[in-house]
């Protein structure tokens, strides 16, 4: 299960529900997807296919929506 947190320019930002415990978010697009980590800090983790222009643009939606994801994450995954 892949829940969407949100979707915004073509973006689709959700979670896997069985992986790593770090906090962190995926992001699909039509061109590929990227993976970044919430903490510490946000910092891409993966990449596969989005360009440099695409990156920029998804990391600024997951700093413009941080508490979202965060929120969405605890909701998803109760400690």
């Amino acid at each position: 299960m892949s829940p969407t947190i949100f979707c915004d320019r073509g973006y689709r930002f959700y979670f896997f529900s069985r992986e790593e415990s770090r906090m962190h978010v995926h992001v699909l697009h039509s061109d590929g997807e990227a993976k970044f980590w919430l903490e510490p800090s946000i910092e891409l983790a993966q990449n596969f296919g989005l360009s440099a222009r695409e990156l920029k643009e998804a990391e600024g939606l997951v700093r413009l929506h941080k508490q979202e994801i965060q929120d969405a994450w605890n909701k998803h995954f109760p400690s």
